[in-house]
Parts: C-alpha cells; structure tokens; sequence
C-alpha cells in the first residue's frame, strides 16, 4: 500500500440538502416520480440516434409492469434478467421488486448452460432477456426445470413463434398501463427483511456463491450513496460497467434518488466519442478505466508532440494551487475537452486504484474518489467523502453500516491492522442454501467478515492492505476464482497439478497458471520446453471456451509438485 496522504480538504459542508430516506421500493418509486419531466435516461438505438426518457415516463414503465407481472400470477415470483444496461433493464428489475418479487441479475458473458444452471439452482420462475439472446433460450422454453415464462425484450417473430411461453415485454407494458389506469398501485412492501434479489458470485454453478439480498439491503445503500457523493440533480453522468454488477446498479438508483441525467454507453469501443456527445460531469469507474484514461491522455500528448507542454502544465497547476489560484479547467482545457469538457468527479470502485492516478488525475480538475464494497454489503460499504479526501483511503463507513478491524497486529504506522468485518441494513441476509458458508461468513458476534485485510486511522478512514481470499481480484473490477479456472485445467490430461495466482504487472493483473506436468503423458525424452509447448496450445484452446477476463494469460511449468497439507492442499500461501 502506497504512503498515506491526505488530498486538500474541499470547503463544503457535509449535507448540501436533505434526503428523503428510502426504505423500500415503494418509497424510490414515488421519489423518483417527483423528478417528473427531468430526462432520466438518454441512449442510443441501434441506428445510434439518441432517445430521451423522463422520469415520469420511466416509473410509468415500472408500474405498468409490475401490473402485468402481478396479473400473470408471477407478483412474489422469482425472475432473472439478462442483457446489456438499458431502460426496460432497470424497469425490469425495479418492478420485480416492486411486484413483490426476487430479482435475479445474470452476467450476460456466461454461456447459455451456466446462465441456466444459475436459474435452476435458485428456481426461477421467469427470465426477461435483450434482443441479444433471442433464440438462445430455445432449448430452455422447451424443458428447463422451473421456468414457465420468457419476457423478451425485443422479440423476433421466430422467438415468439417458440410457444405461449415467450411474450413480448411491449404487449406487457401495455397491459399493465391498462391495469394502472383501472387502479393498480405499487403495494406495500410488509417485510423489508424479506428475500428480493439473488445475487451470484464468481464461478461456475458448482463453484459460485448466490447472495441473498433483501429490500433493506438495497435501499439502505442507495440512501448511503446519496448522502454521502458529491453529486447533485444538474449532473449527468455515463453509465459505463455492466449492470448486473451490483456496484453499478446501487450508483445507478442512487443517482436516481439524485434526480440526476444519465447516459446509456453503446459500446466499450465508442467509450471516449460517447462521452464526448453526452459531455457528463461525473463518472462511476473501475480502476481499468482511470488507467486507460490516464495512458490514453499521455499517448495522445506524445503523438501530438505536447507532452513537455502538458508536464510543464502540471507543474504550473500545482504550484498555482499552493497559493491558492485554481487555472486547470484553462491549462488542461484539451485534455478535459476528449472528456466531454464538463468532467469533474469519479467515484472508483472494485479493486485497489493506486493514488498516483488520484493525484495526477486531480491535478487536471478531476476528483477521484475511492469507494470500497462487496457484494454481500449489496455492496458499498465504505466511501471517500467529498470534503475530506484522502489518497490511498477507500474511507470511513457509510451511514448504513459500521467496519471494524478484528484483532490482528500493530503495524508500522501504530494502528491495528487485521481482517475488515461489517456490520449494518446493508449486510446480506446469508448464501441461499449454504448454511456452513454463511455460518462462515459472519464472527460469533453477528459481523460480516470480508476476508480483506487493513486498518482504522484516527479519523476512521480505512485503508485496505490485502485479500485473506484466494479471489483474484482484476484491475477491471473482475473477480476470478482460481478454483473455478483450476477446474478447468484439470480437464487437460497432460496437467497433473495445478495452481492459479494473480500476478501484478505494473497496473495490470495476469492470471498466470502454475503448472506440474504429468510426465507420463509424454514421451520419454521429451524437454520442459517441449511439454510446455504442448500444454500451451491445450489452455489457448481453454481460453477460447472462457469469458476473456478469465483467460489464462501466463504459464509456468514447475518440475517438483506443490508442497501440500496433510489433507492433500496445495499450500496457496507459498505460491508465487
């Protein structure tokens, strides 16, 4: 972890107004109806025109699904939802919830039998999918074990031509807009513990934990986030990581509470034209981004031939700030305008961001501000607040919550460093049907323990260290099971052992297989080179078969086996 050190404190006061608290769906529903003709949400079609939706139209579409999904008899029921981020995406979930139901977001990169072992394994009832996946739930119309209906978004006439099960999320809003003006409300929500969304880490369906999250949960970290971010109605940002990645989607509703404006980017490849069109004043960010960003600035310079310019800048802004004349919106007005021109904050989040990025990047006028959650925290946690920042600090806990350090060890800066443990509305309810996991998940006296490690500072800022966790966590936000991968390798019959770490490279992170070969599938004489050779060519055919943030990107072949425990595990603690 870099040194610590403390950023300039911004002078505002803490709460520039007051939030309406949200307890439940209900309660963000008739907030966000109050933003009325305020744009919500401006995306492109598939002809790259852009379209607005206004508040008011956009909680239309949410009761008048929920209407229809309570008048098919699926209000309670639980319902994946699959595809990129879009508008009847975020409907879809929201009125699930508000339906009573259990929302269930899938990650839209798996392949088809893992996203429906997922839906088994929780017995799901109904699936509302993109025109993405039109025609690739054909075998599961037909005989998967629990669903009973398929919503599709932007159905084809051969997907509805698949049976009575598929029907068209169009032909549903317009039913439920029917119900709503015969009278349907939103209804109460009774019990906030209740389950309302499942939620599925990293793996396969063998491998993977499912998240049980309730309303409270969810509401108690919008409510957090909105308190907590400096962020206000007159923003607009782009909403750039996936959306069934609870991480985007809490920020998401939180800037809805806001009242915000915000974009929908099309494509990763369109990322910097995208924000130069939609000009947004605040990100929501993984660490990958900032440092694409950052290489992307600096290339630019170097290819123009103004980098000695844009260092000397840097200078003269630092300097400036020292004596309290703030000129980098004039001196960085090149580099800001490849933003968009307007860019002023981002809130970071899932992996370690180093804190030079923060400085460089605030030298340019652009705060960053580090946020630190998990998904079982639904997920936020901690967050930097925007008047007493501090670099290499994901901040003190936010209002929904409390973090403590379990006793650990003094380290070098006097404090008590050890495992990172939560408590507050924001920890899940448990991991369905996996009583041992969740016993393990909490200390004997009911606090989430995280398995990262770090510390409290005198202002209770926390400052994370390391992982207890085997998870590889990658700079894009991803988490990577080693498991899981070893599974696969262990398929290939020419591996006898095998073992997968995460290896730092500068800012990346490369999963590096560790590997001992089983000679016997070999000839006799034949070199580690030969064999590794072999083993290559098999794990880039796996490669082939996996999402690419999971593709083994290093192999090593070892020529002794991986020193074990008496109970046959290879001691992860020794790899390197």
């Amino acid at each position: 972890m870099s040194k610590e050190k403390t950023a300039k404190i911004i002078n505002k006061a803490p709460c520039k107004r007051l939030y309406e608290r949200v307890l439940d769906v209900k309660d963000f529903c008739r907030i966000i109806e109050k933003h009325g003709d305020r744009v919500l949400f401006t995306y492109f079609d598939k002809k790259r025109q852009l379209h607005d939706v206004t508040y008011g139209e956009f909680t239309a579409k949410v009761k008048s699904l929920a209407a229809a999904l309570t008048d098919k008899g699926y209000a309670g029921k639980r319902i994946a939802i699959i595809g990129e981020t879009s508008v009847d995406w975020v409907a879809s979930y929201l009125a699930v919830l508000a339906s009573g139901g259990v929302a269930i977001p899938l990650d839209k990169e798996l392949e088809i039998s893992v996203i429906e072992g997922f839906m088994d394994s929780v017995d799901a009832d109904a699936l509302i999918y993109s025109a993405s996946f039109n025609g690739k739930f054909a075998n599961a119309v037909r005989d998967h074990s629990s669903l009973s209906l398929f919503i599709a978004m932007a159905p084809s006439e051969a997907e509805l031509a698949l049976g009575d099960k598929v029907v068209a999320l169009g032909s549903l809003y317009e039913k439920g807009a029917e119900l709503v003006k015969a009278g349907y409300v939103i209804p109460d929500v009774e019990n906030r513990d209740r389950l309302a969304e499942f939620l599925f880490t990293s793996g396969t369906t063998g491998t993977s934990k499912c998240v049980m999250l309730s309303q409270k949960n969810i509401f108690s970290v919008v409510t957090s986030a909105a308190a907590t971010v400096d962020f206000t109605p007159d923003d607009t940002i782009v909403s750039l990581l996936p959306i069934h990645h609870t991480y985007e989607l809490a920020c998401m509703l939180a800037g809805m509470d806001y009242g915000m404006h915000i974009c929908i980017n099309d494509s990763i490849t369109h990322v910097l034209k995208n924000l130069q069109i939609f000009k947004p004043t605040g990100l929501v960010l993984v660490p990958l981004y900032i440092y694409t960003f950052y290489k992307k600035i600096w290339a630019e310079a170097k290819k123009s031939g103004r980098d000695k310019k844009l260092k000397l800048g840097i200078t003269a802004a630092r300097s400036l700030l020292k004596v309290g004349v703030d000129k980098r919106r004039d001196l960085f007005a090149e580099v800001l305008n490849s933003f968009g021109g307007r860019l002023e904050k981002i809130v970071c989040g899932g992996a370690a961001l180093n804190p030079r990025m923060i400085e460089f990047f605030d030298t340019l006028g652009i705060a960053i501000y580090e946020g630190y959650g998990i998904t079982e925290c639904a997920p936020l946690t901690c967050v930097v607040p925007y008047y007493k920042r501090k670099y290499a600090s994901v901040g003190p806990s936010v209002p929904c919550c409390q973090v403590r350090i379990a006793q650990g060890y003094k380290n070098d800066k006097g404090y008590m460093e050890g495992e990172i443990q939560v408590k507050g509305d924001n920890v899940m309810l448990g991991y369905y049907n996996n009583p041992e996991a969740t016993a393990e998940a909490f200390s004997e006296d009911g606090w989430f323990r995280t398995g990262d490690v770090g510390y409290l500072d005198e202002d209770e800022y926390c400052f994370i260290t390391g992982r207890l966790k085997t998870v590889i966590v990658l700079e894009n936000g991803k988490n990577v099971f080693p498991e899981e991968i070893e599974e696969y390798l262990g398929n290939i019959e020419t591996i006898a052992e095998c073992a997968v770490i995460g290896r730092q490279n500068g800012s990346e992170v490369n999963l590096t297989a560790l590997i001992y070969p089983d000679t016997t599938k070999f000839k006799e004489g034949t070199t580690m080179a030969e064999m590794h050779q072999v083993i290559q060519n098999a794990i880039n055919d796996l490669n082939k078969t996996l999402p690419t943030y999971k593709h083994i990107k290093i192999v090593e072949l070892r020529a002794t086996e991986f020193e074990k425990t008496t109970s046959r595990k290879i001691k992860r603690h020794l790899l390197k």
